[in-house]
């Protein structure tokens, strides 16, 4: 995989289109990058896409706000996740942000590897989950691009963001997620094992 300079990620997927998925997806937009986000459909009429719509549109009125200007709003195309994961195809880093049920995130993932291009970059934004349990079932090549980028609410605000590798997944993979997370996100990453809530949850659990 070839680094791709700052903007080695241009394009970003966010499945997932609650408060944390939607403020990843805002502040992706704010940093000037394309944004995919996806949810579960809502009916079978054209009202399909509203989950993240109305994610949008309650970003807008929100405070403290997630949009650094509402114009960033306009980077963000919406959809979801039955008509829409062809809109991912051309996605360098998809973020999976659903909810905490390993059997939906697997299933998710299966469904990805026949959307996402070989070079696509799949995290998933869990605190709670192991890494090793959720690759249970994925092909070595997908196992290789694969790792945890957890954002802390509200992504916009808060600094930090835990990096999680697995033994699979390969090292310029994780580079270029903690170069990209730190210059163009303004992160500060941390590489953390994969155990139990990671460094700082497990820290704030004493606390």
């Amino acid at each position: 995989m070839e680094p791709m300079g700052d903007k080695m990620f241009k394009r970003i997927g966010v499945l997932g289109s609650g408060v944390m998925g939607m403020g990843i997806a805002a502040h992706c937009a704010n940093a000037g990058l394309d944004v995919v986000l996806l949810d579960m459909p809502v009916g079978d009429g054209e009202g399909r896409n509203s989950l993240a719509d109305s994610a949008v549109r309650r970003a807008l009125k929100q405070s403290p706000a997630p949009f650094m200007h509402t114009r960033n709003a306009r980077k963000i195309t919406t959809g979801n996740l039955e008509d829409d994961l062809g809109l991912l195809a051309d996605c360098d880093w998809v973020i999976e942000v659903v909810i905490e049920n390993l059997e939906i995130k697997q299933g998710l993932y299966t469904r990805l590897e026949t959307v996402v291009h070989d070079q696509t970059i799949l995290t998933s934004n869990t605190s709670t989950i192991p890494l090793h349990m959720l690759t249970q079932h994925m092909s070595a090549g997908l196992k290789s691009r694969f790792a945890i980028t957890h954002f802390f609410n509200p992504p916009r605000y808060m600094r930090l963001l835990e990096l999680v590798k697995g033994p699979d997944t390969k090292t310029e993979v994780i580079e270029q997620l903690r170069d990209f997370c730190d210059r163009v996100l303004g992160k500060g990453v941390v590489v953390c094992k994969d155990s139990p809530a990671f460094i700082a949850n497990r820290i704030g659990q004493f606390w």
